[in-house]
């Protein structure tokens, strides 16, 4: 498992997937949290910006930090956001360039799985809030059919192409993530799942749109020889309404606590 197979470095087509995926999540997640307005707030892993930009139109914070290791990522995440609100520094999870108590809130979004060290991340994200802060995050329910890619891993899967996994599938689990909350030493942790769902004009708009969803798909879809087989391993997999339209479901585990005062 390379680090490139799991490196978004095209904002406009992770924008397609799983910007767009995000969002709709990110709609229920925020209303779960009902933060109050004016805090400062750390996105870490923001990518290219779709989540931190809807924190911005929903939460009037007083000022969002976002944290990547991608710089083209982040050269789109500029390019969306108010730069008087949000900006945004290449970074590591497990090593967050802030002192202790910058921030009053702390999240991430689909990214703890694929930190190799999910607690040492988590460890930071509370380091670098103050006392009563919220720590709060949401990931695909990848290990259990929860992943907005599904439809595609299983059919190559059944081509035999294995499924390339991030480095911490397991901390996307429910039970996993309310773990890492809880020894972390945060309070009033809860959990919760989200379920979302999204609506493809055609097979052909799904297929383009979420074979690019990450650099690893997009190589093992490439991987196979014989194109029409997989397609109709992947259309057996999706419902197509009267007007050819797919829709299908999504979920995310989510989770949130606050630090001790």
């Amino acid at each position: 498992m390379s680090e490139q197979q799991f490196r978004f470095d095209d904002g406009a087509a992770y924008e397609r997937m799983m910007g767009t995926w995000s969002r709709l999540v990110g709609d229920v997640f925020l209303d779960w949290l009902s933060p109050r307005p004016g805090l400062r707030w750390i996105d870490v892993g923001c990518g290219n910006g779709a989540f931190t930009e809807q924190l911005i139109e929903r939460c009037a914070p007083s000022d969002v930090v976002g944290i990547d290791p991608s710089e083209a990522q982040l050269a789109f995440a500029r390019s969306r956001c108010n730069p008087k609100l949000a900006q945004f520094r290449q970074g590591n999870a497990t090593a967050l360039p802030f002192p202790e108590g910058r921030f009053d809130a702390a999240i991430m979004t689909l990214v703890i799985f694929f930190v190799p060290d999910p607690a040492k991340a988590v460890a930071e994200m509370v380091r670098v809030v103050g006392p009563s802060a919220t720590v709060a995050a949401y990931a695909w329910d990848m290990l259990r059919g929860g992943s907005p890619t599904d439809p595609l891993w299983e059919g190559l899967r059944t081509m035999g192409v294995k499924q390339t996994l991030p480095p911490s599938p397991e901390a996307s689990r429910i039970e996993n993530l309310r773990d890492l909350w809880t020894n972390a030493g945060l309070e009033a942790v809860e959990t919760r799942q989200i379920t979302v769902s999204r609506t493809f004009p055609d097979f052909e708009n799904f297929l383009m749109t979420t074979r690019s969803a990450t650099p690893a798909l997009s190589a093992a879809v490439a991987s196979v020889t014989n194109a029409e087989q997989l397609t109709t391993q992947i259309r057996q997999r999706l419902s197509v309404d009267a007007d050819g339209r797919i829709t299908y479901a999504a979920r995310a585990n989510a989770v949130k606590g606050r630090v001790p005062t």
